[in-house]
């Protein structure tokens, strides 16, 4: 019988709390948050204002929002899980000369990537093939995957082959699966004055620095707003989910929004396509805070466009980013 070699192919996001209460939030906000790669201010001083004047009050006001849009579980892990269960179809599918395991992870929480790898260095795998889910990479979300690859790796003898996907910000199949999707909601809701395309923002310091997450998503941003074929006043970019009182990469998506409907913008359709499956900040934040933001300011229309989630454009996107991978360890392997 001829060898088949053996992927583990890990498809991470950020990660969730166990659950919509305080104590969940908490534990899981004082993992996410104590990662230096998140907040960059001097350790010990953050560690002082984490525990003084974070951690005895955020979880509470957070829990709520959690526990105004959990299901089951967590948005964001269900998504993960049902999204890991059809590219394995696939690729099981496309590849019966490997023996390939889709493996769902998360940088903070639970499944957490640092069991995960520990679980797949017993399991003598031939290679290892990390596929982090944020479109756009950045030193806060996306470098902590590579942090957790070298922490473990130091402590194995025997490593499997290792490759990462970096970020997929303007690969053509991501760009086409945004597009349809805004045309899919517009084909049954009609359009907007205003496409606004909100990301996640990281703080000024950050991009100054040289993350280059924030020129990330004005590409991206262009390219989709090329594929729908709009004009400048069509559309806008800006960033969502500030924290705490330094300046953050802007337009600031509550200001524009503000802005707008003083203006007399009447409609508003908003994306945000630094998300691959849906979760507090866009079912809770974008969905309803800042919905109530337009409306409040005078707006009259305001719509939620959901993240790409199991859409059969975003598996087509993830089976586009691992096949050539995958071609080449098959042909590394071929005996």
């Amino acid at each position: 019988m001829a060898y088949r070699p053996k992927i583990a192919v890990i498809m991470a996001n950020l990660g969730t709390p166990d659950a919509p209460t305080p104590a969940a939030v908490r534990k899981f906000l004082k993992q996410f948050l104590s990662d230096q790669r998140v907040i960059e201010i001097p350790k010990l001083l953050w560690q002082v204002i984490l525990r003084c004047f974070v951690l005895p009050f955020r979880p509470k006001k957070v829990a709520q929002g959690y526990a105004a849009i959990w299901q089951t579980d967590s948005p964001m892990r269900e998504i993960l899980f049902q999204q890991v269960g059809l590219t394995q179809q696939q690729i099981k599918q496309d590849f019966p000369d490997l023996e390939v395991n889709v493996i769902a992870a998360m940088t903070y929480g639970s499944p957490n990537i640092q069991d995960i790898l520990q679980n797949i260095a017993q399991q003598n795998y031939d290679h290892v093939l990390l596929l982090p889910l944020f479109p756009q990479y950045s030193a806060t979300s996306t470098a902590p995957l590579y942090d957790a690859l070298a922490k473990w790796s130091v402590t194995q003898r025997n490593l499997p082959g290792i490759s990462i996907i970096r970020d997929y910000y303007a690969h053509p199949a991501y760009i086409d699966a945004l597009a349809q999707s805004v045309q899919k909601f517009q084909a049954e809701h009609g359009p907007a004055e205003k496409l606004l395309m909100s990301f996640h923002g990281i703080p000024q310091p950050y991009a100054d620095k040289g993350d280059p997450y924030a020129d990330r998503c004005q590409e991206t941003a262009k390219r989709v707003a090329e594929k729908l074929n709009l004009q400048t006043d069509q559309w806008a970019i800006s960033f969502q989910s500030r924290f705490g009182k330094q300046e953050w990469v802007k337009p600031y998506t509550n200001e524009l929004l503000t802005q707008w409907a003083q203006q007399g913008i009447k409609s508003v359709q908003i994306m945000s396509p630094a998300f691959s499956a849906d979760c507090l900040e866009t079912l809770e934040e974008l969905a309803v805070e800042n919905r109530g933001v337009f409306l409040t300011n005078g707006g009259q229309d305001y719509a939620y466009i959901p993240a790409l989630n199991t859409d059969s454009g975003h598996l087509d996107l993830f089976h586009a980013l691992l096949a050539p991978q995958l071609t080449a360890l098959s042909a590394q392997f071929a005996k």
